[in-house]
């Protein structure tokens, strides 16, 4: 599948704002703009294991189209939900654990981009990668 590879973040839009509105404080939110991930993403069907790698963590993440999951961010924030695929895209639908608020993305390759988009009560936000 075209998600399959090595990503390295590139540029971030509105990121910081995105942060804010989840509560994350200023010194997190300025460390996250800045923090280097990179994504191994492998396929198999409908099993995906994406390997994020940043300088705050190390984190692999396995999951099943459909399946719910628990995933954790890297600010500490819990999220429940799980990943669909709609053509070419995967779209994410999660609830935050301590609020039950919604926070829903997608991926998708655009331009030989990997795209990251994100929008929680009302705030999106993207992260854009390129192909190592």
């Amino acid at each position: 599948m075209a998600f399959d590879g090595t990503w390295k973040i590139d540029r971030n839009e509105n990121y910081g704002k995105f942060m804010e509105k989840l509560g994350i404080n200023v010194v997190k939110r300025k460390l996250g703009a800045h923090d280097n991930l990179k994504l191994t993403i492998t396929q198999e069907g409908n099993k995906f294991t994406i390997k994020e790698s940043s300088n705050f963590r190390t984190l692999e993440v396995v999951f099943d189209l459909g399946v719910s999951f628990d995933y954790r961010m890297a600010d500490g924030t819990e999220l429940k939900g799980s990943w669909t695929q709609e053509g070419n895209k995967l779209v994410g639908k999660f609830k935050r654990v301590d609020n039950g608020k919604e926070l829903n993305t997608t991926q998708e390759i655009i331009g030989g981009e990997l795209v990251q988009a994100y929008i929680y009560e009302g705030v999106e936000a993207k992260r854009i990668f390129k192909k190592e």
